[in-house]
């Protein structure tokens, strides 16, 4: 493994509750907004979870990955389904986000072991 993960999802966590004692107004804010975002309606927590990784493929955000990355095989993402998803973001992003998908691959994979 090239990164660790599920070390990064944690040291960004704690970063984010410290912000969250400084602003704690703007961090419930953005917990209310993702707890409604993540929930299952139209269409599911994995699938919206999927969607998030590519979108943090896209915007080349290492956070964003890991964060989706751990989102997605707590929701029970298979790895096909991942590859799928990033084949997409290939498609639609070119050099970039082969280069980021596969940094999304590794973190699943690493979130996948896990479980």
């Amino acid at each position: 493994m090239h990164k660790d993960w599920p070390k990064t999802a944690r040291e960004l966590s704690s970063l984010m509750q410290d912000f969250g004692k400084g602003h704690p107004e703007v961090a419930k804010g953005f917990k209310q907004l993702s707890d409604a975002a993540e929930k299952d309606g139209a269409l599911s927590a994995k699938d919206k979870e999927l969607m998030a990784l590519a979108i943090g493929v896209a915007i080349r955000c290492e956070g964003c990955i890991a964060f989706h990355a751990k989102a997605a095989a707590k929701y029970g993402a298979t790895r096909d389904e991942v590859l799928e998803t990033l084949g997409v973001c290939l498609y639609m992003g070119g050099g970039p986000s082969f280069v980021y998908g596969s940094q999304a691959l590794e973190a699943f994979d690493s979130f996948a072991d896990q479980s």
